[in-house]
C-alpha cells in the first residue's frame, strides 16, 4: 500500500519522544491490524489536502517529518524497525509472572563464588607455584606438630619452588607469609640468597603493607652481610618514608634495634634538611650525627639546619606519630642546641605541652633520649610548665618507676620541682598503691615486688642515699648532674630543705612496712639493701614531738628477728637468710650506724 503524506504546518512539533514514551503509546493503541476510521471532527478540522506518495514509505521532498502511515500506527518505518529490534530484546528477558525460577540455597551459592576465586585465582601468573607453596606453608607453620627431619623436607621443597621467584611472592598478602616462614627455617646460605634477590627492592618492599614484615624478618634472622645489603637502600630517602604510613615503622624498627652507630648517624643526619639527604658525608672519620659538631664545623648552615629539623619534628607531633625512636633523637639534638630562655626553648616547651592527649610525653619517658628531653624541659621550664608535664604522667608513674628510662623523669621531678606538697601528692600514692601511711597485704607485696627490682628501687632509694652509685646507673648520675647545674638558676628551693620534706612524706609508710614485715625483705640482696638505706637515711623526728619513732620501732624489729626466732614455721628460711652476705652487711653497717668512709676511715 501506498504511504501517505501530509504537508505538515510550520506549527507542528517534530516527534522526539523516548522509547519508553514511545511503548506506553503503543499499548494504549489498538492492534495493528485494526483500522480506525476518522471521525467527524478529525474530517471537518483537518484542512490539509491528502497527496498519494510516488514511493512506498516516504518522499524524498519532505523535511524529515512526516505522519505514519496507516499500517504505522504513529511510528515511522526506521522507529518501527528499531523499537521491533528493542522489544524482542525486551520480550526475551522477561518471564511470564506465573514461570517461578528454581530456588539456590546459600551453600550451593557459596560454592559457586568459591569456584570462581579458585578461576580467577587460577588464572593468575605463578598460581600452581604459589598454590603449592602454600600448602607446604600451611604444614611448616604448625611448629610443635612437625618432626624435625620432615621439617627440613619441606623447607628444601619450598625453597625449590621459590628459588628465583621471590619477587613475585612478597608483594601479596597470603604468599609473602610463605617466604617468612622460609627465612624462620632456612639455614644462612638460604637466607642470604633470598636477601640478594630482594637487593634494590627493599624500599618499596617497606612501603607495602604486608612485605614489610619481611624485611624485618630478615634483619632479625640475617647476619652482617645481610644487614649492611638492606639498610643503604634506605639513605637518601629517610624525609620521605619518615612520613609514610607503613615505611616509617619499619624504618625506626632498622634505626632502633638492627642499624650500626654509624648507620644511624647516616639515617639522622637526613633530618637536617635535604642537603644531607643528597650529599654523601666526606668527612674522615665514622659518620657522626651530632648536631654541635656539624655546626660547630659549619656555622652558616644553623638557620636553615634548625628550620628543617624543627619542620620535620612539627609535621611528626602533629600527625600523633609520636613514638618514634628516631624522632626522639632528633628532638634531643634539637634541644641540645637552643639557647635557655631564648623564644626557641619557650617554644619547643610549648610543643611538648601542646599535645593535648599527652601522647607525646609519655612516649619520650621511655625512650632514652625521650627521657633525657623530658628531664632538661623539667629543669629549663618555670613552675607553670613543671605542674603541666606532671601532670600528664597521672596514673603513669608505676610502670615509668619500672622503666630503664621512665625512672630518670621520676628522679628529675624530685630534684627540681619547689612544690613538695603538690609532687607527694602525684607521685608516691602511684608508688605505693595508696595515699595512707599504712599498707595492707597486697599493697606490701607490691611494695616488696618494687623495692626488689633493679629500677623501680631507684625511686624509693634515691631520696635516702643520693647519688650513691650501688644504687644508680652511670647514665643516671651524669642525668642528675646535669639537672643539678641548671636548677641553680631555675629553681628557688634549697635542695637539702626539698629533700628533707619529701622524705618526710615518704618514710612513714616505709619504716611501718619494715616494721611490721621485716622478714620479707631481708630474704634478697636489694631488699636488704633497701632495709639498709631507709633505717640510715631517715629522718628522726624532733625532739619536741611526741610521735612514736617509727624508725626506732624498725630498728627493733629488726634485732628482734636476729635474736629471735618466733615463727617456727620460718624459722629455716630466716635463719638461711640472715646467713647470707647481703644479710651480714646490713646487719654490719646498721650496727656501726653508717657505711665505712674511706676518706675519713669512719
Amino acid at each position: 500500500m501506498a504511504g501517505l503524506k501530509r504537508k505538515i504546518q510550520p506549527s507542528c512539533v517534530p516527534y522526539k519522544s523516548s522509547i519508553k514514551k514511545q511503548k506506553q503509546k503503543q499499548e494504549t493503541k489498538p492492534s495493528l491490524k485494526t483500522k480506525l476510521p476518522a471521525t467527524k471532527l478529525e474530517t471537518e478540522t483537518d484542512s490539509d489536502p491528502i497527496v498519494e506518495s510516488e514511493t512506498p514509505e516516504f518522499s524524498g521532498e519532505d523535511d524529515g517529518v512526516s505522519w505514519p502511515s496507516e499500517n504505522d500506527d504513529g511510528l515511522n518505518s526506521n522507529q518501527e524497525r528499531f523499537n521491533g529490534e528493542e522489544d524482542e530484546a525486551g520480550f526475551e528477558d522477561q518471564e511470564p509472572a506465573n514461570v517461578t525460577r528454581p530456588k539456590t540455597s546459600s551453600k550451593e551459592s557459596h560454592a559457586k563464588q568459591k569456584a570462581l576465586a579458585q578461576e580467577r585465582r587460577a588464572s593468575k601468573p605463578n598460581a600452581d607455584s604459589i598454590a603449592r607453596s602454600k600448602k607446604l606453608w600451611e604444614r611448616l607453620r604448625r611448629k610443635s606438630h612437625v618432626p624435625l627431619a620432615e621439617r627440613k623436607k619441606l623447607v628444601a621443597e619450598l625453597f625449590d619452588i621459590v628459588t628465583g621467584h621471590v619477587k613475585d611472592f612478597v608483594l601479596k598478602h597470603d604468599s609473602v607469609r610463605v617466604i617468612q616462614t622460609a627465612i624462620k627455617y632456612a639455614n644462612l646460605d638460604q637466607r642470604r640468597m633470598i636477601a640478594r634477590e630482594l637487593k634494590g627492592e627493599y624500599r618499596g618492599l617497606a612501603e607495602s603493607r604486608y612485605a614489610k614484615f619481611l624485611v624485618g624478618k630478615l634483619l632479625v634472622h640475617g647476619d652482617k652481610e645481610t644487614r649492611d645489603l638492606i639498610v643503604p637502600e634506605f639513605y637518601g630517602s629517610v624525609r620521605r618514608m619518615i612520613k609514610h604510613p607503613e615505611a616509617s615503622w619499619i624504618l625506626d624498627d632498622i634505626y632502633r634495634g638492627a642499624a650500626t652507630t654509624e648507620q644511624k648517624g647516616i639515617l639522622l643526619r637526613e633530618w637536617y634538611g635535604a642537603e644531607f639527604s643528597i650529599f654523601k658525608h666526606e668527612g674522615q672519620g665514622p659518620v657522626s650525627a651530632e648536631l654541635k659538631a656539624i655546626l660547630a664545623e659549619r656555622p652558616e648552615k644553623r638557620k636553615p639546619v634548625m628550620h628543617a629539623l624543627h619542620e620535620m619534628i612539627n609535621l611528626l607531633v602533629q600527625k600523633k606519630t609520636t613514638g618514634f625512636t628516631m624522632l626522639h633523637d632528633a628532638m634531643l639534638q634539637y634541644l641540645l642546641n637552643i639557647a635557655p630562655g631564648s623564644t626557641e626553648m619557650t617554644g619547643f616547651i610549648e610543643l611538648l605541652k601542646g599535645d593535648e592527649e599527652g601522647d607525646l610525653l609519655k612516649n619520650l619517658a621511655f625512650t632514652k633520649s625521650g627521657a633525657r628531653i623530658v628531664c632538661l624541659a623539667l629543669a629549663y621550664g618555670n613552675a607553670k610548665d613543671r605542674k603541666q608535664i606532671l601532670r600528664v604522667y597521672k596514673n603513669t608513674f608505676s610502670a615509668m618507676a619500672y622503666d630503664a628510662n621512665g625512672h630518670q623523669v621520676i628522679l628529675a621531678a624530685y630534684d627540681v620541682i619547689d612544690d613538695t606538697v603538690l609532687l607527694p601528692k602525684t607521685i608516691f600514692p602511684e608508688l605505693l598503691g595508696t595515699s595512707s601511711p599504712d599498707l595492707d597485704e597486697t599493697q606490701r607485696s607490691a611494695l616488696l615486688a618494687a623495692v626488689t627490682d633493679l629500677n623501680a628501687r631507684i625511686p624509693f632509694l634515691y631520696l635516702f642515699a643520693g647519688k650513691a652509685k650501688a644504687i644508680l646507673p652511670a647514665d643516671d648520675i651524669d642525668m642528675l648532674s646535669t639537672i643539678h647545674a641548671i636548677r641553680t638558676s631555675t629553681s628557688k628551693k634549697d635542695p637539702s630543705a626539698r629533700r628533707k620534706e619529701l622524705l618526710a612524706h615518704l618514710s612513714p609508710p616505709l619504716l611501718r612496712a619494715i616494721a611490721a614485715h621485716p622478714a620479707l625483705f631481708i630474704t634478697s640482696s636489694f631488699g636488704c639493701q633497701f632495709v639498709t638505706e631507709v633505717l640510715l637515711g631517715a629522718p628522726s623526728p624532733p625532739s619536741s614531738s611526741s610521735s612514736t619513732d617509727l624508725r626506732t620501732e624498725a630498728l627493733h624489729a629488726i634485732i628482734a628477728l636476729v635474736t629471735t626466732q618466733e615463727h617456727q614455721q620460718s624459722a629455716d628460711n630466716i635463719k638461711q637468710a640472715l646467713d647470707a652476705p647481703s644479710a651480714g652487711k646490713m646487719l654490719k653497717t646498721l650496727v656501726q650506724g653508717g657505711r665505712f668512709n674511706p676518706t675519713t676511715r669512719k
